[in-house]
This record gives C-alpha cells, sequence and structure tokens, in this order.
C-alpha cells in the first residue's frame, strides 16, 4: 500500500508551485471549511498548552480551503480538502503560537462578505485573500483538549454523499 503525506495545510507561499496543492490552485478548486475553534499549542510557558482560538463575536470560523478529487490505488475516488495558511510572526495574537523558533502560521479566515468572491474567485485573483485577519477578531482561551481513547479507530466519511 502506498504511504501517503497528510497534508492539512497549505502554505500561501507556495502553494502555487507545491505539488499536492499546485493543480487545485491553478483550476481555483475553492472551498470554505466551517470550524467552531482552531486549536494551536501555546509553548510561552515551556510547556505545550492547547489553546482554542475562535471567532471574537461567536460566530463560525470560515478557513480558506482548496479541493480535490483523486483515485485511491483500490480506484475509489477520494474527496480531500486543504487549510490555506499565512505567515503570522508578527501577528498579535497568533505569533504566541508553536514551538519557540519555529515560524508562526495561521489560517486564512474568511469574512462573510467575502464568501462568494472567494468561491468565485479565478486563480489569478487568489493571492488577493492571503492575509490575516485582524486580532480583534480572534479570542484565545487556554482549554485541554478532548482527547480520544489511545486506541480510538478513526471515522471516515465521505464530504460529499
Amino acid at each position: 500500500m502506498r504511504k501517503v503525506k497528510l497534508t492539512y495545510n497549505a502554505r500561501s507561499e507556495t502553494v502555487a508551485t507545491a505539488r499536492p496543492f499546485q493543480a487545485a490552485w491553478k483550476k481555483a478548486q475553492h472551498c470554505i471549511v466551517p470550524a467552531e475553534a482552531i486549536y494551536e499549542p501555546d509553548w510561552r510557558s515551556n510547556v505545550h498548552v492547547p489553546t482554542r482560538i475562535s471567532a471574537a463575536d461567536g460566530s463560525p470560523l470560515a478557513i480558506a480551503g482548496l479541493w480535490n478529487t483523486w483515485h485511491s490505488p483500490a480506484g475509489e475516488r477520494v474527496h480531500t480538502f486543504t487549510l490555506m495558511t499565512v505567515n503570522a510572526d508578527s501577528h498579535p495574537v497568533m505569533c504566541n503560537y508553536h514551538r519557540p523558533g519555529e515560524e508562526k502560521r495561521m489560517v486564512v479566515l474568511l469574512d462573510e462578505s467575502q464568501y462568494d468572491a472567494w468561491l468565485d474567485a479565478p486563480a489569478e485573483g487568489s493571492m488577493d485573500f492571503m492575509q490575516a485577519c485582524p486580532p480583534e477578531r480572534l479570542a484565545a482561551t487556554g482549554e485541554p483538549v478532548e482527547r480520544a481513547p489511545a486506541k480510538a479507530v478513526p471515522q471516515t466519511a465521505s464530504l460529499f454523499d
């Protein structure tokens, strides 16, 4: 069985040339990934503290993404997506997350007024959306993450059924 590298995030700086994302970017296969929150590791105390990042107003997050379809070695059609990210080294909120010395990254969050424009944007206009969101739109709360039992079996479901 062929091993597939998991690619949850696509760096905006290299998405147009990175093999896993290149075709979806050139075809402008944009999607919006809804999320209640994302979790990032806070290492400022030299201990990993899971931190919940959510919208300050409590609304769902809308993460800019790319979708793609491919065929597994068994011939099954597989639908996938990835989250777009930008550098966050100087972002007032997101610069606090990930290990010291590592580049800080954050997902691209869309404002509701941008939804249709992102979904309809041509490939050559896609980079216009690759910006960090204003810090006042985010709320960060250190909190424990409920973890699945060690031997939990991942469940799969089709996104497009």
